[in-house]
């Protein structure tokens, strides 16, 4: 790879960091002599292009200084700014998997980011480190883009004080170009984007339209990683994390980029004396903030146990009291998501209950149950309750009202007088004027008239 390649192919770094490394090659481009005893004075520090090899601590700790830009391999980037070479990174890294006198890993990391070129490579050699031995991440300046992305592969991140730089999950790709320069360009190529950018020319529609493709792309490997180290989703990623943001200490430990606050020797102690504290991966968490005022951090110190089982692992430390307002206003997307399924739900919930009050009709009550059924409120179990009552009520004033319509009841005679009983001479006498009027025998009377058998 050229250097021309490297500088405009996609970079994940902090953009001041990224315009001084174009600078560089603009320079070295002009054919100029780079005074590398001019920046050493200027930094107050001597430059390294030499990645540093791990110590190995007492309880057998292994810690790897991380500093400066990423870059693929070693090249003018690393000796005039310091700087990391990915691949060999990565060798120190699958060598320490192997050391025996290894028992752990932290890995001090101070750098911007740099170019993607092997940066998931060497993620995944910091991911399969930590299923063999508890690896963390400490940092007490700048864990940004790459460096994050490397980072993130780790069981836990570790922050030295509140004003520690995280963040700045994003990708980049920047070019210059001079409409007036004298020269021309010419190009004979085979291949519809083969030279999609030229020195003098801004990028044609069609031209941004493949190198943000490819930009996306990269981003996306870059979200998908951090989701799958961090044990969040990608959609969670891109809500908290990757909006291409720096944060700050606590910030940082609310968005779920950092685990906790520490500084190297209290964490280096901790991973002596118990690494199996560090085994587990920790699991980003996210705190639901109703302001954006960064709040307090514990700031930087000797790390115990509640220190350094991080403050989203507890959640001591969180705020969690969250209002409608805040909701909409910090989480606009997810407020309208809410807002949508929500009132899907309620609207299917009130159909379900007027159909349920509907049917509870009984015929002559029809009304009734109508108004019932659109008051927004009653359910099916009250409506029946009022459609029986109501139902009992007709039955009532029916039958009063056909008491009312009877007419009056008709008056009885008056029962017949018992007569007093007759002489035997008032018997023979009756039935003897009888017998006289019938002409028949008085026997014959006495019989007819029932004083005879």
């Amino acid at each position: 790879m050229t250097l021309l390649e490297l500088v405009t192919g996609c970079w994940a770094i902090e953009p001041e960091k990224l315009r001084e490394i174009q600078a560089i090659y603009a320079t070295h481009l002009r054919g100029e002599r780079i005074d590398i005893a001019a920046i050493e004075a200027r930094l107050g520090r001597p430059l390294h292009a030499e990645q540093q090899q791990y110590t190995v601590e007492q309880g057998g700790v292994a810690v790897l200084s991380v500093s400066g830009v990423i870059a693929p391999k070693a090249n003018l980037f690393m000796q005039v700014s310091g700087g990391i070479s990915a691949r060999m990174l990565t060798k120190q890294l699958e060598s320490a998997a192997v050391d025996a006198r290894v028992q752990s890993v932290v890995l001090a990391m101070d750098t911007p980011g740099g170019n993607v070129l092997l940066v998931p490579e060497t993620a995944a050699a910091v991911y399969e480190l930590a299923q063999r031995k508890p690896i963390v991440v400490h940092t007490s300046e700048t864990l940004a883009s790459a460096g994050y992305w490397i980072g993130s592969a780790a069981n836990a991140i570790y922050v030295s004080g509140p004003v520690v730089q995280v963040g700045s999950i994003g990708v980049v790709v920047s070019r210059n170009y001079n409409p007036n320069a004298t020269s021309q360009e010419e190009h004979i190529v085979a291949g519809k984007y083969k030279r999609l950018v030229k020195a003098n020319e801004p990028l044609s529609d069609e031209s941004r339209a493949v190198v943000q493709a490819d930009v996306d792309y990269v981003y996306s490997i870059f979200v998908d990683d951090v989701a799958k180290y961090r044990g969040a989703t990608s959609e969670q990623v891109l809500e908290h994390m990757a909006d291409g943001r720096v944060f700050r200490g606590q910030q940082a430990i609310d968005a779920g980029l950092v685990d906790g606050v520490s500084t190297l020797d209290a964490l280096v102690e901790q991973m002596a004396t118990d690494p199996s504290k560090f085994t587990a991966r920790r699991k980003a968490r996210f705190a639901v903030r109703s302001d954006r005022v960064p709040r307090k951090s514990t700031g930087a110190g000797a790390a115990h146990e509640d220190d350094l089982s991080a403050t989203n692992d507890k959640g001591s430390d969180m705020e969690t009291s969250v209002t409608r307002e805040s909701l909409q206003r910090d989480h606009a997307p997810l407020f309208a998501a809410l807002q949508a399924e929500f009132t899907a739900m309620g609207a299917q919930q009130e159909r379900d209950r007027i159909a349920a009050v509907r049917a509870t009709v009984v015929p002559g009550h029809e009304k009734l149950v109508e108004t019932l059924a659109f008051d927004g409120k009653t359910t099916a179990a009250e409506a029946a309750l009022q459609v029986n009552a109501a139902v009992r009520a007709a039955h009532e004033a029916a039958a009063k009202a056909h008491a009312d319509d009877a007419p009056p009841a008709a008056k009885g005679g008056a029962a017949p007088q018992d007569k007093p009983a007759k002489t035997k001479a008032e018997q023979v006498a009756e039935a003897q004027a009888h017998a006289k009027e019938k002409g028949i025998d008085l026997i014959a009377a006495l019989k007819e008239l029932g004083y005879a058998a």
